[in-house]
C-alpha cells in the first residue's frame, strides 16, 4: 500500500466531517498532529499503512474505500465535457478526478444535470420535427458539431450537383476510358501532373485508406481496400485537380459556418464527383432503366461496389432526364448513422428512417443478402425499400471487419419500374412502420423502444401492455 501511495484527502475529509469532528478531535484519535492531518486532506501526503489501520479501528473505515478512484463518476464527467458546448473547456482529466473525488455529490449533480438537458434536447428535436411535418416552422436549435451542419445541408438538398455532373461527363471524355477507368486515371494523373500511383500493403499504411505526398509526387491507396474501393480514391484525387473550380462553386453555394464544415463538405462533393466520374449520368441512368434498377446488374456493368451504385441511383435528379427519386440511409449494427441522402433531400419528415422494424435492421442477420420490404407510415404513406450489408475496409486476421448497412427506398408507386417489386408478390401485406420511436403512436408496438412525446403514459397496475412504453 505505501509504494502505491494512497492520496485519500477529500474521502478523509468526508469522513471526519460526517462525524462532525474536528481537525484536532480526529488528529488526536489518529495520534496524528493536526497540522499532518490537513496536509492528508490536501492531499500533500499520502496515507501510511498505519493509518488506514487506525482509520479502519477508530471509525470503521473499510480500507478499500479509501483506496478506489470515482471511476464512474469520472467517466460521465468526461462524457459532459465531451459535449459541443464544454469541449475544450478542461485541458485533461486531472481536474475531472479532482471534481469526483472531492465533491462527489456536486459531480452527480452535475452529471444528472447534464442527461436531463441532454435528454430535454432531444425532446426538443423530436417535437421540432413534428412540427415541421405539421407545417410549423421553428428555430429550435443546439450545439451542432461541424459534421452534424455538414450533414444537414447535404441530408435537406437534392443529392443532384449539375455542375460536378457536367464536368465530370467532359472529364470522360478527356480519359477515352475504356474498360479501365484505373489505368487511365493513373496516366492522366502521371502525364498531366507527375503524380504516381502506388497501393501500399497495411504494415505501411496501417491508418489511411489515401495519402497524397506532394513532395515525391506520389498518391498512396491502402491495399485495404477493395478494389472499387481503390478506384474511388484515385477518382477523388484526380476529380479535386481536374474539377476544383467546379467542387469550389458548389461548396460556396452550401453557405457552411465553419472551415472545417466546408473542408468536409469538400470531401463529400469529391466523392460525389468520383461517382459521376466513375458511372457517367447518361449512360448510368439509361442502363439502370433497361436494368430496371438491378443494382447487381449496374455494379457489374460499370465495375462498381454495391455501395457506390445504390448511391448513384439517389443522384439522378437532372433535368428533362431524371430517374426514380431514390433516397438512401447507411447504418452501422449500433444504428449508428453515417449517411443519409435522397433525390429529393432525405424524407425525414415523411419517412423518418429511425424505425427499429426497417428490414436495414434485419439485414445484418443474414450478411449480403438483399432484403425487400414494402413499408406503411402512419399517415398512409408506403414505400419500397431495399436492404443490404456492405463490407468496410478488410482487416487482419485479428480484426474485426467494419460493416455496415444500406437502406434504398423510394415511393411505392414506382414499384413497376423496378425489379425488385417483384419480391414482393408473395408478401402479406405492408410492414407498418413509423418515423421514430418518440414520435410514433403505433399500439401495441413488439418494437417499440421509447415512448412517444406526443401522448401521456399510461400506468396501470391492473393492465401491463405488450410494449415496455404503454401510453394513452
Amino acid at each position: 500500500m505505501a509504494e502505491q501511495k494512497i492520496f485519500a484527502g477529500p474521502r478523509i475529509r468526508r469522513i471526519r466531517n460526517a462525524r462532525g469532528l474536528t481537525q484536532t478531535a480526529m488528529a488526536e484519535g489518529l495520534g496524528i498532529s493536526p497540522s499532518y492531518l490537513n496536509l492528508i486532506e490536501r492531499n500533500q501526503r499520502p496515507l501510511t499503512v498505519q493509518l488506514i489501520l487506525k482509520l479502519a479501528s477508530a471509525y470503521q473505515v473499510d480500507p478499500e474505500d479509501l483506496q478506489g478512484e470515482a471511476g464512474g463518476s469520472i467517466a460521465a464527467l468526461r462524457e459532459v465535457f465531451a459535449d459541443p458546448l464544454l469541449a475544450g473547456e478542461l485541458p485533461g482529466d486531472q481536474e475531472l478526478i479532482e471534481i469526483a473525488e472531492g465533491a462527489p455529490n456536486a459531480a452527480a449533480a452535475i452529471i444528472k444535470l447534464f442527461r436531463a438537458y441532454r435528454e430535454q434536447a432531444e425532446r426538443l428535436s423530436d417535437l421540432s420535427e413534428l412540427l415541421a411535418r405539421e407545417g410549423h416552422a421553428t428555430t429550435l436549435s443546439s450545439a451542432r458539431l461541424p459534421m452534424d451542419e455538414v450533414r444537414e445541408v447535404f441530408e435537406r438538398r437534392a443529392n443532384h450537383f449539375a455542375a460536378i455532373e457536367e464536368e465530370a461527363e467532359a472529364f470522360v471524355q478527356v480519359l477515352k476510358a475504356g474498360d479501365d477507368l484505373f489505368a487511365a486515371l493513373k496516366d492522366w494523373l502521371r502525364r498531366e501532373h507527375g503524380i504516381v500511383v502506388k497501393v501500399l500493403p497495411v504494415a505501411t499504411m496501417p491508418n489511411w485508406r489515401r495519402r497524397y505526398d506532394r513532395h515525391s509526387q506520389r498518391l498512396f491507396i491502402s491495399e485495404r481496400l477493395s478494389p472499387f474501393d481503390q478506384l474511388r480514391e484515385v477518382a477523388m484525387e484526380a476529380c479535386l485537380m481536374r474539377m476544383q473550380v467546379a467542387i469550389a462553386a458548389e461548396l460556396k453555394a452550401l453557405k457552411l459556418g465553419s472551415d472545417e464544415a466546408r473542408r468536409l463538405a469538400r470531401f463529400e462533393l469529391a466523392r460525389y464527383a468520383a461517382h459521376a466520374l466513375m458511372m457517367p449520368y447518361q449512360a448510368f441512368l439509361s442502363a439502370a432503366q433497361r436494368a430496371r434498377y438491378d443494382l447487381d446488374v449496374l455494379r457489374s456493368r460499370f465495375g462498381v461496389s454495391f455501395e457506390q451504385a445504390a448511391n448513384r441511383l439517389t443522384t439522378l435528379q437532372r433535368q428533362g432526364a431524371a430517374g426514380i427519386p431514390f433516397f438512401m440511409l447507411e447504418l452501422d449494427n449500433a444504428g449508428n448513422r453515417f449517411r443519409r441522402a435522397g433525390a429529393q433531400g432525405f424524407p425525414q419528415s415523411r419517412f423518418g428512417g429511425g424505425c427499429p422494424k426497417l428490414p436495414v435492421h434485419a439485414a445484418f442477420t443474414q450478411p449480403g443478402q438483399i432484403l425487400v420490404e414494402a413499408v406503411q407510415m402512419p399517415d398512409g404513406a408506403e414505400f419500397l425499400t431495399i436492404a443490404r450489408t456492405l463490407e468496410g475496409p478488410q482487416g487482419a486476421f485479428n480484426e474485426r471487419p467494419r460493416r455496415t448497412a444500406i437502406l434504398l427506398g423510394c415511393d411505392i408507386g414506382f414499384k413497376d419500374e423496378i425489379v425488385y417489386a417483384a419480391a414482393l408478390a408473395g408478401a402479406v401485406g405492408l410492414t407498418p412502420v413509423g418515423p421514430v420511436c418518440r414520435l410514433c403512436e403505433r399500439v401495441g408496438c413488439l418494437s417499440r423502444a421509447e415512448p412517444p412525446v406526443t401522448r401521456p403514459l399510461g400506468l396501470d397496475e391492473m393492465v401491463t401492455g405488450l410494449s415496455a412504453f404503454d401510453f394513452q
